[in-house]
């Protein structure tokens, strides 16, 4: 049982949400969320997802085991603190991907496609790719992208090809955003034993990190801003009224910015979400504000 939770804990069920997160815009996106079957094939295609992201998790850590029993937080990890036995966990690495696959070309070929490059990717990236300074991050986002695809290619329409590349533009960066997010927090957290435990910030440093924290920042609102202009979305005599929700997104970039610049916050963006409530608000906000635009009304009206 020990190692049970000891496997489960190490799939990091808190990083699931981001499955959900880059999973479920396209069948929102396409008006498809009150179609009941389209809606539980893409919570199939977020299960196998968690699942194989899951999977890279244990991978990673087995990979990194030793690098994680010198760092001050993954040392309590289950694989370096010894609650996860290596050879259950390796066998894990291995059941857990093979029957994902299975199951996930059983339901639906072109997820299956989608999920063993997500698994290739993310598997050179725990061996060789995170090594590499500036491309680590841009595989990170390859994996955010492959969610939103995994998201597509299971709705019941002609599938990729319909698709806004807003979509995919807009999902990226803020993947981008995401995992930049991650790298500062972790130069932060662990100061002077950042090499020890992550060689590649050899690499990196504070002031880099910064301007492409800035970058990709005003990279996702401008590219958000076009979207919302260029979508055919909902209009009032000619006004754009997904221009409404701009308001939300830059609330919640600039509520971030605040966060790790003013009140010195060194958590991920994901955890930062977790636990800050004006961001939560931003969020459900945004939510609310598209989502009823999307379906109560009508384009071009």
């Amino acid at each position: 049982m020990q190692a049970l939770i000891g496997l489960l804990r190490t799939m990091r069920p808190k990083q699931w949400t981001k499955n959900v997160l880059f999973v479920f815009p396209a069948i929102i996106f396409d008006r498809q969320l009150t179609n009941t079957d389209s809606l539980l094939r893409v919570i199939i295609a977020c299960i196998l997802l968690i699942l194989m992201s899951g999977t890279v998790y244990i991978i990673n850590d087995l990979v990194d085991i030793e690098k994680d029993r010198q760092h001050p937080k993954k040392k309590t990890r289950p694989l370096p603190s010894g609650q996860l036995p290596q050879s259950f966990a390796k066998i894990a690495a291995v059941v857990i991907p093979t029957m994902t696959l299975i199951a996930a070309f059983l339901f639906e070929p072109a997820l299956c496609v989608v999920l063993v490059i997500y698994l290739a990717i993310q598997v050179a990236y725990s061996f060789w790719l995170k090594n590499i300074v500036i491309v680590d991050v841009l595989t990170v986002t390859s994996g955010f992208l492959l969610r939103v695809l995994a998201g597509v290619v299971v709705i019941n329409n002609p599938p990729v090809a319909n698709f806004s590349p807003w979509l995919y533009a807009c999902s990226g960066l803020l993947a981008l955003f995401l995992a930049v997010g991650k790298r500062r927090q972790e130069l932060i957290t662990l100061g002077e034993h950042a090499l020890q435990t992550r060689p590649i910030f050899k690499d990196y440093n504070l002031a880099l990190i910064d301007d492409m924290l800035r970058l990709v920042t005003t990279s996702t609102f401008i590219a958000y801003l076009l979207y919302t202009i260029e979508a055919d979305i909902a209009s009032f005599r000619g006004i754009k009224l997904a221009l409404l929700t701009v308001p939300f997104v830059l609330y919640g970039l600039y509520r971030y910015l605040y966060l790790i610049h003013v009140r010195g916050e060194g958590s991920a963006p994901d955890e930062v979400l977790l636990r800050d409530r004006p961001l939560q608000l931003a969020l459900i906000g945004w939510g609310l504000a598209f989502i009823s635009l999307l379906y109560l009304v009508p384009s071009g009206s």
